[in-house]
């Protein structure tokens, strides 16, 4: 229950971000007509000419970019929340999808849950805080990368790397589409190529070659040995199904071997994907994969530690709070299945969740949506948690 002065500040940002939703609507299509795909990192500038275009217009103070990223400020003093969001996305079914169009009260297009409605919602949610005088502790930072569908290499990591990531931070929001529910922790991941090598030869003469198929077939073995006592472990942190608890170790997403049936296969090469859960340790799982692997070259396509934030943080309740005043529903706290950009503020011992307006459930798909109504619920709610962690 909010008292008469909570009240009355959520009615004014909810009337000051309803007038705004024409702008925020006609920003996600914008943004989303842009095919910013990832990979390979398509049209990345007019995404950034666009964002940077718009924090002009809104008046942020301090907009610039940084490589690839677009940084800018609301509000002043050292204290500073963080709003951070990523602009690229995965690659389109349907070239249709870069198309925006609106049914109903949905906004469909590629980007349209994840997250390109998100960025729209973080903005408007930071100007209207300062618009109405709510920032009086600090400011909020708007942090907008490419490369989070990639794991980072020109955005976020690239920040952190060169310093920039995090300064002063009190705690860090992502608009991820996380369909009304607050991810406060995220799985980690190595994902590895092996490959053995072995040396060709007819079939008729296989005694002259080596076959890497045959000397790959062990170490698949003593992986599955691995994967049964792996997957008996589960995360404490909340998530549903309650088969998803458990960790992960996939094998052979991709497998391939030698270039003919009656050539002896002279490689055998195959992935393994492996999620950890944040109660595991990174380097530990890593060291059992490798040591599995003896005799194989590794490639390491992906190695990102887990990272959590307890749902008790104070940044936790206070946006736990406005979210279920503005949506009516409590939300939950859960481990989001992937990745996520909070891990390298976790990293640094800054607060961050994660809560968007969009749906898992249909981003990355063909008919990708997000609920209009969501946008402008989002931006209120941003607008509230800033104002009571930045206000007087």
């Amino acid at each position: 229950m909010l008292n008469a002065g909570a009240e009355q500040l959520s009615y004014r940002l909810r009337e000051r971000l309803s007038s705004a939703e024409p702008a925020m609507l006609d920003l996600t299509k914008r943004l989303i007509a842009i095919p910013s795909e990832n990979p390979p990192g398509n049209h990345y500038e007019e995404c950034v000419r666009t964002l940077l275009a718009e924090l002009d217009r809104l008046g942020f103070d301090d907009v610039r970019c940084e490589g690839g990223c677009v940084l800018a400020s609301a509000g002043t003093g050292p204290r500073t929340l963080y709003f951070s969001g990523h602009y690229d996305v995965v690659p389109a079914q349907s070239r249709d999808q870069f198309h925006p169009r609106v049914e109903g009260g949905n906004l469909f297009g590629r980007g349209s849950s994840d997250m390109k409605s998100g960025l729209a919602a973080m903005i408007h949610a930071a100007a209207a805080a300062r618009d109405e005088g709510l920032l009086k502790t600090g400011r909020v930072g708007i942090v907008l990368v490419p490369d989070e569908e990639t794991a980072g290499p020109r955005g976020s990591r690239d920040l952190d790397r060169r310093g920039l990531l995090g300064r002063d931070g009190i705690g860090m929001l992502t608009p991820e589409p996380t369909g009304g529910v607050i991810w406060n922790a995220n799985r980690g991941a190595i994902s590895l190529r092996a490959t053995m090598r072995g040396k060709p030869a007819h079939v008729g003469r296989q005694f002259e070659g080596v076959n890497a198929f045959e000397r790959a077939v062990p170490a698949m073995a003593r992986l599955l040995d691995i994967k049964k006592e792996v997957e008996l472990r589960e995360t404490r942190h909340n998530i549903t199904p309650a088969a998803a608890r458990k960790s992960i170790l996939m094998l052979g997403g991709r497998a391939e071997a030698g270039t003919n049936f009656n050539v002896t296969p002279d490689f055998c090469s195959f992935t393994i994907d492996r999620r950890i859960n944040p109660e595991e340790h990174l380097e530990e799982e890593k060291k059992r994969l490798y040591e599995a692997l003896e005799g194989f070259e590794i490639e390491t396509m992906q190695e990102e530690a887990a990272a959590a934030t307890p749902a008790g943080d104070p940044l936790g309740i206070v946006l736990s709070q406005h979210v279920a005043s503005v949506t009516g529903r409590e939300p939950t706290f859960e481990i989001c299945p992937g990745l996520l950009e909070t891990r390298f503020y976790a990293a640094h011992g800054i607060p961050a969740f994660a809560y968007g307006p969009g749906l898992l459930t249909v981003s990355h798909g063909p008919n990708e949506f997000v609920p209009i109504r969501n946008i402008v619920q989002c931006a209120e709610i941003y607008a509230l948690t800033a104002a009571w962690m930045l206000g007087e």
